[in-house]
């Protein structure tokens, strides 16, 4: 080969080089659609709420595209989303975001369900400067990694229940009480734990009963039993949505009474459609709720929101599908003050977000954690006959729309 030609070769071998480089590099857009890749639970124990997940990131990247869709760079584009089944597996999830950025090209992320698997992802968003809005791990571990490119646009899951404690105590004239609790062993929930481990020391309770749920979260008899032989203040459960169920069927099989049953996860459950008047009482932690008065101009207010998404998926939305949808919220905010796809521009973009949604305040702090929005607890009340149930509003009291039914009525007198 001559001289000319090995300089010609060499000069074609740049430009396919290049060619490879940019198209991998630029292939978070195609044409007119600004792709995200995202990894939920279809299928597996967490596949209720992965399809709520699912449901909350459609129904916003609609609105959003129906609403005149992503201004980057003078142009308009809109969301699409590359799903995957996770099969609620944290190994899954791990390879399913490895396959999402280096075979189909993803620069930017939305988060899966659960703590978990939240916590299998990071590490490979981060690896490859990814970045990533989650709405769906809380676990407080999340954001003590030193993770750049992971924001979270909710609450931590140490503070999604120590308000229970917080209301219990005002309601023994502000004395100490006795807690009972059962919790599953996931990343989740073992910070719920840490939380009222810290309320309790905060407020001097006692803990009488500290219980971990069955793998398979079907049958807590064990715990309930020492419940009614030690009359705690509260019971505290955090089993998501399987784990909800089953408190509230057991509780009401046993005839368990206890002055204040805390759970996580009992919106998702749809406690009052699968059991009645048995979940009457109960009272939830959650990340929001249709009354709350956040507005925005993609959903108005809550209750306009929760109106759409029934009116497409004929459920009323748990908040992990209004958390999901404050998701794209955010990134779109993200890019269009970025105004580029450049994933550390749009990063930085993301770590400045300060902003109100129909679901809440977002503003991430260093560790990626959403620090301006509070939890809120309903409670669930029931007509007579049970044939209808609402979730009201107790706390924060700023928020509230009814007041906390203290203590729970006993079975004999339900």
């Amino acid at each position: 080969m001559n001289k000319v030609s090995k300089l010609v070769l060499t000069f074609f071998s740049a430009i396919t080089l290049i060619f490879v480089s940019t198209t991998v590099s630029f292939s978070k857009v195609v044409g007119d659609k600004i792709i995200l890749g995202a990894a939920v639970s279809l299928t597996g124990k967490y596949s209720s709420n992965g399809v709520h997940t699912q449901n909350g990131y459609n129904l916003a990247v609609e609105r959003i595209n129906s609403m005149g869709g992503v201004k980057v760079g003078g142009k308009t584009y809109k969301f699409e989303i590359i799903y995957y089944d996770d099969e609620s597996n944290s190994g899954r999830a791990a390879q399913l975001a490895e396959r999402l950025i280096k075979q189909d090209g993803v620069q930017f992320m939305l988060g899966p369900y659960s703590s978990g698997l939240t916590k299998a992802m990071a590490p490979v968003t981060e690896k490859y400067k990814i970045p990533m809005v989650e709405a769906n791990g809380a676990s407080r571990s999340l954001f003590t990694k030193g993770y750049k490119y992971l924001f979270a646009v909710l609450a931590p899951a140490n503070l999604y229940l120590d308000v229970a404690i917080d209301l219990a105590v005002e309601k023994n004239g502000g004395k100490p009480v006795t807690i009972a609790m059962a919790f599953e062993q996931d990343a989740f929930s073992q910070d719920v734990r840490l939380g009222i481990l810290d309320a309790a020391e905060r407020t001097k309770s006692k803990i009488i009963i500290d219980d971990k749920l069955p793998k398979e979260l079907n049958d807590m008899a064990a715990t309930l039993s020492k419940v009614k032989a030690t009359n705690p203040d509260v019971l505290v459960v955090s089993g998501h949505t399987k784990g909800a169920l089953t408190a509230v069927r057991q509780i009401s099989e046993m005839k368990v009474d206890v002055k204040m049953l805390a759970m996580t996860h009992c919106d998702a459950a749809k406690l009052s459609k699968q059991h009645g008047k048995a979940a009457e009482y109960a009272l939830c932690a959650s990340q929001w709720h249709k009354s709350l008065s956040y507005k925005d101009k993609f959903f108005g207010g809550g209750m306009k929101y929760a109106a759409d998404f029934k009116k497409k998926f004929d459920y009323d939305p748990p908040y992990q599908s209004a958390e999901s949808s404050a998701a794209l919220l955010v990134f779109k905010d993200a890019f269009e003050r970025a105004n580029s796809f450049d994933t550390k521009k749009v990063r930085d973009a993301l770590a400045a977000t300060d902003m109100q949604t129909f679901y809440g305040n977002i503003k991430f702090a260093e560790g990626g954690q959403n620090v301006s929005k509070p939890m809120v607890l309903f409670q669930v009340i029931c007509n007579d006959d049970g044939s209808k149930c609402e979730n009201k509003v107790v706390a924060p009291t700023k928020w509230a729309s009814a007041e906390l039914v203290h203590p729970i009525p006993s079975w004999s007198k339900r």
